[in-house]
């Protein structure tokens, strides 16, 4: 059975074309900085490896680059869109109707879309996606699975808003969490490294979008992003926690709309409104020439994660490990240092000869005399959704 894997970010496009069970990865690839007009398709086959640059103005073009790139007669690896069996895709948010895997149909679209309000930078991705896998790959089961379904274990006391009950009770207004299959995928990893059934683990997926999560015994009991993706952690194009007055002070004295605030929090703000970078490549590298706007923004960026590792410590009642993992998790040594230095209070002492790596498996990169481990866990989500998406059809 072949099954092709969408892993559609804000501003990327990772995938993955599997065998399974085997789990044979039979190609792979990213298209990354969807947006700009120096967008990068990378395709990887055991014989070809090819790189692409040019302008990638939304995921629908990233997308029809990839189709036409497994179909290709000489570098390709499908001969027919029907060697395709299953097409699973990453949903960031499911709301409250969806919290398992579910193979799509028109009724799931349309609500994939209606859910679109709370996950603007990734719902509609994720839809394109679905909409454009349907038509090249017409005869494929197409699955969904959600960010927000590993959170469901949060407790109510953590996920429920201290604003009258019936915005729950009603609306469904409430912390959803996203991200989730890249945090239940890195700390079962985690889990199985410390051979451990109760174990207290705090994940840190750092990308684009940024999130961290407190795991108690395997199980999501709190989260950084909360109704949609846009508070927490500071990211590339997103704000993060501000003070909700700011959103009230902006109508009224500046005479923003709604729409307005809405994009400007989600589009224009983080490490893009700090820095005019939205990349933490080109931030680093320009904080290293002496930016101090880029360097102020790194700062802010690991501040606010290292109060989320305490805040979490306390919640856990402990902390067995943290773990690093995405794009900036996985590949950016420095700022792991930023997130680890001056942590030594709770017991997190960085090695900075074993961080300067940019691992592909499982790495521990804390001293020997840590008393939390510091692991780098490349994530696989890509994966983790072939597996619920073949485990759904047995």
């Amino acid at each position: 059975m072949q099954v092709l894997v969408l892993n559609s970010g804000s501003s990327s496009l990772k995938f993955q074309l599997f065998s399974m069970p085997e789990k044979t990865i039979l190609c792979s690839g990213l298209i990354e900085r969807i947006g700009l007009d120096d967008g990068i398709f990378k395709f990887k086959t055991d014989k070809d490896s090819i790189e692409v640059i040019q302008a990638i103005p939304n995921h629908k073009v990233g997308l029809e680059l990839l189709s036409k790139q497994l179909l290709n007669k000489e570098t390709g690896i499908i001969k027919s869109s029907d060697a395709i069996n299953i097409v699973g895709h990453r949903v960031v948010h499911g709301g409250q109707y969806f919290t398992a895997t579910t193979e799509i149909t028109p009724a799931v679209k349309n609500k994939i879309r209606e859910l679109s309000s709370l996950a603007p930078l990734h719902n509609p991705a994720n839809l394109e996606g679905i909409e454009v896998a349907e038509a090249i790959f017409p005869n494929a089961k197409q699955v969904a699975v959600f960010d927000t379904a590993f959170h469901q274990s949060i407790p109510k006391h953590a996920y429920k808003y201290a604003i009258p009950n019936e915005f729950l009770d009603k609306h469904n207004i409430r912390l959803y969490g996203f991200h989730g299959t890249s945090h239940k995928f890195v700390s079962e990893k985690a889990n199985e490294y410390l051979e451990k059934k109760q174990s207290k683990i705090i994940s840190i997926h750092l990308g684009n979008g940024c999130s961290m999560t407190a795991v108690k015994d395997g199980k999501s009991i709190d989260h950084s992003l909360g109704f949609s993706p846009v508070n927490g952690l500071i990211m590339g194009t997103r704000s993060g926690d501000i003070d909700q007055s700011i959103i009230f002070h902006l109508a009224e004295r500046f005479d923003y709309s709604t729409a307005e605030i809405n994009t400007l929090l989600q589009k224009k703000s983080g490490m893009l409104g700090l820095t005019g970078f939205s990349d933490l490549r080109d931030i680093q590298a320009e904080a290293a020439k002496g930016n101090k706007d880029c360097e102020l923004a790194l700062l802010m960026n690991a501040y606010r994660i290292k109060k989320y590792i305490g805040s979490y410590a306390a919640i856990l009642n402990g902390l067995d490990a943290i773990i690093f993992t995405a794009g900036i998790g996985e590949n950016s040594p420095e700022m792991r240092r930023r997130v680890c230095e001056d942590m030594d209070y709770l017991g997190i002492i960085l090695d900075a000869e074993k961080n300067d790596i940019r691992p592909d498996e499982l790495t521990v990169i804390s001293t020997d005399e840590s008393k939390v481990k510091v692991l780098v866990i490349p994530t696989n989500e890509e994966l983790e959704i072939a597996k619920q998406s073949v485990d759904l059809f047995k």
